[in-house]
C-alpha cells in the first residue's frame, strides 16, 4: 500500500498508520460522546419524544391524547441508560468523521476508479442507513410506542414500562431499520458484480412481497395491521427502487463491456 506518492509502506509502517487512525476514531468518537453526555436534557427530549402526546406524529394521526409513563427500577439504570445513549449519540455525531478516517486508511490501495466508485458507494450506504434510522424515529418506533403502550389485558392492569426497555427498542429498531434501508445498496453492488439481476427480481416480486410482510412482522412488534402496512410499505418501495438501480447497473455493466471489446 502506497501512502501519497510511490513509497511503499513497510508492515510495521502499516501498523503505525492504523494506530493512527484508530486513536483518533477512539477520540473523536470519545469527545462527542462525552459533549452528549453534557447535553443530557436536549438529548432526552429528542429520545423521549414519542413518550409524548405532543409528538408530531400522534397529532397527524389524531392521538395527541397519548401518553407513556416510563418508569426506573434499579439503582444505576438512569445513569446506564444515559450512559449508552450518549455513547450512541457521540458515535452517530462523528460518524463522518470515522468514515472519512477509515477511507483515508484503505483509499491509498485503490485505483482512481475503485476509489471514485467507493466514495459514492459509502456515501450513498451512509445516507441510507440515516434515513432508514430517522424514519424509524419519526413513523414506525412512535406507532409502536402508542400501540404498545395503550395496549391492555385488563383495565386493572396498568402500563410502565421502564425507562430502559423503552431505549432498548428505540436503539434496536433503529439500528435494524438503518439496516433494511441499505437494500438498494446493497442491490446495485450485487449487480455490478454480476449476482443480481432485475429479471429476477421482477420475477419473484410476490414472493419478495411476502417476506416483506413477514420481516415486517418480525421487527415490528404490534399486531395490527395499520402499524404492519406502514412498516411494510417503505420496505416494498426500497424493493422496487432497487430494481430501477440492478436495471441501471445492467445497462452500464453493458456498455462498459461493449466499449473494452471494441477496444
Amino acid at each position: 500500500m502506497a501512502n501519497g506518492g510511490d513509497t511503499e509502506l513497510t508492515f510495521w509502517e502499516h501498523l503505525d498508520v492504523l494506530r493512527g487512525s484508530l486513536i483518533r476514531m477512539i477520540a473523536a468518537s470519545a469527545a462527542a460522546g462525552v459533549l452528549a453526555f453534557c447535553l443530557k436534557e436536549p438529548l432526552f427530549d429528542i429520545v423521549l419524544a414519542p413518550a409524548g402526546g405532543d409528538f408530531f406524529l400522534y397529532k397527524l394521526t389524531g392521538g395527541g391524547d397519548f401518553s407513556l409513563r416510563l418508569v426506573n427500577t434499579g439503582l444505576t439504570e438512569q445513569f446506564m441508560v444515559h450512559m449508552k445513549v450518549a455513547l450512541v449519540a457521540g458515535l452517530l455525531v462523528a460518524s463522518p468523521y470515522l468514515l472519512y478516517v477509515m477511507f483515508r486508511f484503505v483509499s491509498p490501495a485503490l485505483y482512481d476508479s475503485e476509489r471514485r466508485v467507493s466514495v459514492r458507494l459509502v456515501g450513498a450506504a451512509y445516507a441510507m442507513f440515516l434515513t432508514g434510522v430517522g424514519a424509524n424515529y419519526a413513523v414506525v418506533f412512535p406507532l409502536t410506542v402508542r400501540f404498545l403502550g395503550t395496549y391492555q389485558v385488563s383495565p386493572g392492569v396498568e402500563n410502565m414500562l421502564t425507562l430502559s426497555s423503552y431505549v432498548d427498542t428505540l436503539l434496536m429498531m433503529s439500528l435494524v431499520f438503518g439496516v433494511v434501508f441499505e437494500i438498494p445498496v446493497v442491490s446495485w453492488l450485487l449487480a455490478r458484480f454480476g449476482m443480481l439481476r432485475a429479471a429476477w427480481m421482477r420475477r419473484f416480486r410476490r414472493h419478495a412481497m411476502v417476506a416483506i410482510l413477514i420481516v415486517a412482522a418480525v421487527i415490528t412488534p404490534t399486531s395490527d395491521v395499520f402499524t404492519l402496512l406502514i412498516v411494510s410499505l417503505p420496505i416494498w418501495l426500497l424493493y422496487e427502487v432497487s430494481i430501477l438501480l440492478v436495471r441501471s447497473a445492467e445497462g452500464r455493466g453493458g456498455r462498459a463491456e461493449t466499449e473494452t471489446t471494441n477496444t
